[in-house]
Formats: C-alpha cells, sequence, structure tokens
C-alpha cells in the first residue's frame, strides 16, 4: 500500500518533540517544529540538531522549525502537540485559530491537568472542538527515537481513522505503533508511570536494592490499574505498552528524568535542589499532585501515589515513607 504523504505540524521543540518530527520527515512526510525558544529553532534550521534537547543527534535536513504557531500549524493535516502539559492548555488555544478544517491532532503529552485534573486529549479537544484526537504514548525514550532504535508505542483514539492515520505517518522499520480505542487507559498510563518513576528513584538514591525496586513496580502497576478501571479504562491496557512497558522504562532507564529526580531526593537533595538546572521538565513531579487529586476524586486508594506526594511535598523523610508503606494492614493481592 501506497504511504499517503501528509504535512504535519510537531508543537514543541523539546527532546520528545524534535524526536517526533524527525521520525515523520524521515519517513517522508513534510513537517513543521514549533519551539518556543529561537535558538532550537535557529540549530535545527541551519545545524540539523537541537543540541539544548536533543544533542548529539543529527535531524533529518527536510525538518522545518518556526517560532510562529499559526505559520507551523497552518494547512497541516496531522498536528502533534508534544508541549509540557502545564503550558498544553494555553499553547492549543493560541494554535486553534489556524488549524486546518478537519486536521487530525495527535497528543505526545503525557500528563493529567493540575487544576481541572483533565487527561491531555480533554484538553486538546476542550480547546481545539471538531477536530479528532489521539493519544500517542508509550516506552520511548526521545534520544533512541532518533537514533532508530527500535520502538513501540500506541495511537488510541475514539475515532478509529485518525488512530489509523497516526499509525500510519510515524510507522517505520524502527518504530512500530499499535492502535487502541481506549484514551484513558493509554492516557493515564503515561501520566502515572512518571510518578512511580520518581518513587522508583528515590529507592535507589537511598541505596535500596532490586527487591524494593520489584516491588513497588509492580504494586505501581496495580494503582494505575485500579485508578484506570475506575475512570472507566480497561484494565488490560495497563498490561500493554502505554501501561506495563512504559512503567519498565521509565521506572529503569538511565535516560529517565522522572527516575533521575528521585535519585536526587532519595540521595538527600531538595525538590528544589533536585530540579534545579533542568531543561526538561520531570512530569511525575506535576503528576504526584495531580494523580493524587484525581485518586482522592474517584475514592481510588493509591498508597505508593500517596507516599511519594508526602517525600515531594510534605518534607516526608523517604525511608518513613517506605516505612509506613510496608506496615499497611495486610490483604490479599488481587481485590
Amino acid at each position: 500500500m501506497t504511504m499517503r504523504i501528509l504535512t504535519c505540524a510537531v508543537v514543541g521543540g523539546g527532546a520528545w518533540g524534535t524526536a517526533i518530527a524527525d521520525r515523520l520527515v524521515r519517513n517522508g512526510h513534510a513537517v513543521t517544529l514549533w519551539a518556543r525558544e529561537p535558538d532550537v529553532v535557529e540549530a535545527v534550521r541551519t545545524r540539523h540538531e537541537n543540541p539544548r534537547f536533543l544533542p548529539g543527534l543529527p535531524l533529518a535536513p527536510g525538518l522545518g522549525a518556526t517560532v510562529d504557531l499559526a505559520e507551523a500549524v497552518r494547512g497541516a493535516s496531522l498536528v502533534i502537540y508534544a508541549a509540557p502539559s502545564h503550558v498544553l492548555r494555553p499553547v492549543v488555544a493560541s494554535s486553534a485559530p489556524h488549524l486546518a478544517p478537519g486536521a487530525a491532532l495527535a497528543v505526545a503529552t503525557k500528563g493529567i491537568e493540575r487544576d481541572s485534573l483533565a487527561l491531555m486529549t480533554d484538553v486538546v479537544s476542550a480547546e481545539a472542538v471538531s477536530h479528532p484526537v489521539v493519544a500517542f504514548s508509550g516506552p520511548s525514550f526521545a534520544a533512541e527515537v532518533a537514533q532508530g532504535q527500535p520502538t513501540a508505542v500506541v495511537a488510541a483514539s475514539v475515532d478509529p481513522e485518525a488512530a489509523r492515520l497516526v499509525q500510519a505517518a510515524m510507522s517505520a522499520a524502527p518504530f512500530r505503533v499499535y492502535t487502541s480505542d481506549d484514551v484513558v487507559g493509554v492516557e493515564l498510563g503515561g501520566a502515572l508511570k512518571n510518578v512511580m518513576a520518581v518513587a522508583t528513584g528515590i529507592l535507589e538514591g537511598l541505596g535500596l536494592g532490586f527487591n524494593p525496586r520489584a516491588a513497588l513496580i509492580t504494586r505501581g502497576l496495580a494503582e494505575m490499574t485500579r485508578l484506570g478501571v475506575a475512570l472507566g479504562a480497561r484494565g488490560e491496557t495497563f498490561a500493554g505498552l502505554a501501561g506495563l512497558g512504559d512503567l519498565v522504562l521509565t521506572c529503569t532507564g538511565a535516560l529517565s528524568r522522572n527516575r533521575a529526580v528521585g535519585v536526587a531526593i532519595g540521595e538527600g537533595q531538595t525538590l528544589e535542589q533536585a530540579l534545579a538546572g533542568k531543561e526538561s521538565v520531570a512530569e511525575g513531579v506535576l503528576n504526584a499532585q495531580s494523580a493524587r487529586a484525581l485518586a482522592q476524586q474517584a475514592g481510588v486508594v493509591m498508597p505508593i501515589v500517596e507516599a511519594t506526594h508526602r517525600v515531594l511535598f510534605a518534607g516526608q523523610p523517604p525511608r518513613e515513607a517506605i516505612a509506613e508503606l510496608m506496615a499497611r494492614d495486610l490483604r490479599a493481592e488481587r481485590d
């Protein structure tokens, strides 16, 4: 089957947005990357690299870049948003008047909006009405995607045609995209695994071993699934790429920003010290707040999320938080 060549925009010039844009160009599409930072735009245009967010990795020469959001999205039949979760809403709102009618919108941002507790696809749907929206998530370090390492992710939408459009646009020999209709499950998997990665990093920073890490990842997955099912997701989604796959990657991979923040806190740094000087956002810190609030709203018990929140924002010593987790009332593994 002949691949349909698309005009695409990627909104967000961080590591993940840049890697997505690079993949699209290498797949033959016409792509413009929007970045807020002029130095990123200049480097992508003239040197075919993004030294600020994706250093040392050459980008496809055909990738365009601009600081003008309207210019980036105008005429694009596929727009992929990869801005950080806390700025996604205003970015989408600013771009919405310039979107082409019928353009498909994919959301590569992982998170839960702090004030509204909305998922990222809900944010995009609210600000850019009458467009099909696709959640794009899975275990995918941006640097490895840009290096062409084998990667598998999920495109989820209630609009099957839109999910297949993203699947076809992004898929290549080293990059495999599966489709799903469980948007809530795919989105929550991508958001909640970041909180678990911070928690896992804290264990590592404390010098603890593989037993506690395995326990935390496994029980973290149980918490993620519990909340997801309560909010209408399918439990099996959390056993897939956007759940277990992304959880394992982010909790164990050396490239994980969220894990690195947790390690620093486990080693004794304050949250402010752990975040200082970081170019990229550690979404798990933001989502520890929103995930806790969402769980409370849904009446779902999430002990690891609660413990992580206490360590990050209430000053609880990490070892004390671990002791409290281990001292909880005994119960069956499955509810």
